[in-house]
C-alpha cells in the first residue's frame, strides 16, 4: 500500500468511526436505535419456515441492514465502532480506491432485506463510499412477511407488528365485529396470543352449550366480558400514566398473565386488583441509572475516561 493510499484510507476510517461515535451520542436515550440488527434477533421475531439457496446476485447495498455475527462491531449504518477493525477496514478501502475486484459477500435474505454472513468490512466500506450495488451469494430464509427498509431493530419490530395486526384483523374480522380498531401492541407475537385467548374463551363457553357458538360470537363475548372490563379497570386506576410507552392492550396481556400466575400459586380467589398493584410496583424503570450506564458504556468503548464526578447524583 503506497503512502497516499495509506493517508486516504486512514482518513476514511477515521470519518467512518467518528460517524459511529456521534450516532451513538445522538441515540443516547434510545441506544437500541443505533445498533446494527442481529440476524438471530430477526429470526426469533419472524421465525422463517425454510432455507433456500439462491446463488449469485447483484443486490442493493441500502437493503443490507444487519449481520449474522458481527452486529456488535458496527452501528446501524455499518460504520465501524472500534479501532480493532481499522487494519482490515483500510485494506478493503484501499482495494476500493484502486478498483480491485473483491470476492462477493455472503448474505441471508429474509423478508426482502439482507443480513451479512461474510463480508461485513466490505459492506461497511461500500456504505461509507456510497456504493449502490454489490455482488453477493444469497441464501433466502422463507417468510410470508415482506418488510420495507429498516434503520434499526425497533423500526423492524414496528413493521412486524403492523403486519401481524393486519393479518389478525383480516382473519378474525375483529374490527368489523367489535368496531374496535385500537387493539395495538408494542411487541410482536401478541395477536397470536389474543387469538388463543379468544379460542380458550370460546371453549369454556361451549362447555355449557349444546350447540357450538360461532367465532363471531366468541369474539364479541371475549371483547365485552373479558377485555373491556380489564381496560376500564386500568382507566379507573389511571395505570397507564406509569407505562406511557405501552398500550392498554400491552397491559391487558401482562396483567392476565401475571394474574394467572398468582391464581396458580395462591388460588382462584386472588383479586385482579392485587395483580395490577404488583405489576405496577415491579415495572418501574430507574431512568437516571439507565442513562448513566449508557453514557459510561459509550465513553469506555471509545477510550474516553469517565469523570469521577459523573455519578447518579449529577443526573
Amino acid at each position: 500500500m503506497n503512502l497516499q493510499a495509506t493517508e486516504q484510507t486512514e482518513e476514511d476510517f477515521l470519518k467512518a468511526r467518528n460517524k459511529a461515535f456521534f450516532n451513538e451520542i445522538q441515540h443516547l436515550l434510545n441506544p437500541e436505535e443505533a445498533k446494527l440488527i442481529s440476524l438471530g434477533d430477526v429470526k426469533n421475531l419472524i421465525k422463517p419456515s425454510a432455507e433456500t439457496y439462491i446463488g449469485m446476485k447483484v443486490i442493493p447495498v441500502n437493503k443490507i441492514i444487519g449481520s449474522e455475527g458481527r452486529y456488535k462491531d458496527f452501528d446501524n449504518n455499518f460504520f465501524p465502532k472500534s479501532s480493532h477493525l481499522k487494519a482490515r477496514w483500510e485494506k478493503i478501502d484501499d482495494a476500493a480506491i484502486k478498483q480491485i475486484d473483491l470476492p462477493p459477500i455472503k448474505v441471508y435474505e429474509i423478508a426482502g432485506l439482507y443480513f451479512v454472513r461474510d463480508g461485513n468490512h466490505r459492506v461497511s466500506v461500500a456504505k461509507s463510499r456510497g456504493t449502490e450495488f454489490i455482488d453477493a451469494e444469497v441464501v433466502s430464509l422463507q417468510s410470508e412477511i415482506k418488510l420495507k427498509n429498516a434503520d434499526n431493530i425497533n423500526d423492524m419490530i414496528r413493521q412486524i407488528i403492523q403486519f401481524e395486526k393486519r393479518t389478525f384483523y383480516m382473519e378474525t374480522s375483529f374490527g368489523d365485529i367489535t368496531d374496535y380498531w385500537c387493539l395495538d401492541f408494542t411487541t410482536p407475537g401478541k395477536y397470536d396470543l389474543i387469538y388463543n385467548h379468544i379460542l380458550t374463551h370460546k371453549y369454556y363457553i361451549n362447555m355449557n352449550k349444546k350447540e357450538e357458538i360461532s367465532m363471531e360470537e366468541a369474539v364479541t363475548s371475549w371483547f365485552y366480558t373479558v377485555y373491556l372490563p380489564v381496560v376500564r379497570f386500568l382507566d379507573e386506576r389511571r395505570i397507564m400514566k406509569h407505562f406511557k410507552k405501552r398500550t392498554e392492550s400491552d397491559l391487558y396481556v401482562w396483567i392476565m398473565k401475571y394474574w394467572d400466575q398468582l391464581k396458580n400459586k395462591y388460588g382462584n380467589d386472588v383479586p385482579l386488583e392485587h395483580a395490577v398493584a404488583e405489576m405496577e410496583k415491579n415495572h418501574k424503570i430507574p431512568k437516571r441509572k439507565r442513562l448513566l450506564n449508557s453514557i459510561k458504556r459509550i465513553l469506555l468503548r471509545h477510550s474516553y475516561t469517565v469523570p469521577s464526578s459523573l455519578s447518579d447524583d449529577t443526573l
